[in-house]
């Protein structure tokens, strides 16, 4: 908890209210970025991500398809490289304050085709669970496979014991191909619908749990069903995804302590850190972003990460935001 507690002194003060936030971050001059697209007529994007090339490929035809259920996350969008730069980056302070390491598990909302969040973190952290809907998993898995670099993380990890779990559970023939590891040993995606599917059994799904554990056991034994990091990237465009995308996130920090400044407040998972929520978007609608903000504050203590924490490339006017959650 220590270590969230300097984490937060970073950020600045708490967002406490939902209207005057969304007032004073559009009030400024926002740089018109259009729709946010790198380039939505390319095949392939290539660029450089802390000095790491990478070729992402992606789908203008699905883009502009009329497919049910939308299609945005067919190509890659311009916060995403920003975003997986700052994350990945050793200056970080989520790095600096150990609050991440080669032990973390990280969960990804709407990971779209790229894959880039999944392949600059992934080399630093246990494992890393990519979601999203499952038309974007075969681009998903053909990007991660061509810009996959080995990791000291990944190959330290095979040794845990916990890797491996003596008994996975039982899934269909449908669910065992939409959950699949790629090249990388360490990064898994699976389809999750945010108003349909049980975030809450995202380990289990994919086999790094045992669900079927003993009520008796020791607290070191006790299954560990959380993350220590939640991070989505520019999914919140629509006043429709607000309520299902907030209960999704809120879900999934319930599997984890609450934070608190007494350490003995967590009780018996008090070792486990709170899961932390890194939520990015590109300023567009201040309607939607106050919506989504507002259901946010019910359940969530909310941070605005400082221009300090983000650097250049992130930081106020540039027409992105990042907000740090974590629940209440």
């Amino acid at each position: 908890m220590e270590q969230i507690t300097s984490f937060l002194s970073l950020l600045g003060e708490e967002v406490e209210d939902a209207d005057e936030e969304a007032f004073y971050l559009f009030a400024q001059d926002i740089p018109s970025s259009n729709l946010g697209f790198v380039d939505s007529r390319a095949t392939t994007v290539d660029l450089t991500i802390n000095n790491q090339d990478y070729t992402i490929h992606q789908s203008p035809t699905l883009l502009s398809s009329t497919r049910a259920g939308g299609t945005t996350g067919a190509v890659l969008w311009k916060i995403t490289p920003l975003f997986s730069e700052w994350l990945s980056s050793p200056t970080n302070p989520l790095w600096t304050q150990s609050l991440l390491s080669s032990a973390s598990t990280v969960v990804e909302l709407g990971c779209g085709i790229s894959g880039l969040n999944a392949l600059t973190l992934a080399p630093k952290v246990h494992h890393y669970i990519a979601t999203d809907q499952e038309y974007v998993h075969r681009l998903f898995r053909q990007n991660i496979e061509t810009n996959h670099q080995p990791s000291t993380a990944t190959r330290s990890s095979k040794s845990r014991k916990t890797q491996q779990p003596q008994q996975q559970p039982k899934r269909s023939k449908h669910k065992q191909q939409q959950q699949q590891s790629t090249s990388s040993p360490n990064i898994t995606f699976t389809s999750l619908d945010w108003e349909l599917d049980i975030a809450g059994s995202l380990k289990a799904s994919v086999g790094l749990e045992d669900p079927d554990i003993d009520d008796d056991n020791e607290e070191e034994k006790e299954v560990d069903r959380g993350f220590d990091l939640l991070v989505s990237c520019d999914c919140i465009y629509n006043d429709a995804l607000v309520a299902p995308f907030v209960r999704t996130c809120a879900d999934i920090s319930r599997l984890r302590p609450i934070y608190t400044t007494d350490s003995h407040g967590a009780g018996r998972r008090g070792s486990r850190t709170p899961t932390i929520c890194l939520i990015a978007q590109q300023q567009r609608s201040p309607e939607v972003f106050e919506a989504w903000l507002q259901e946010t504050l019910r359940v969530f203590r909310v941070w605005r990460v400082s221009d300090d924490v983000l650097g250049g490339s992130l930081r106020s006017g540039t027409g992105y935001l990042v907000h740090l959650l974590l629940l209440r």
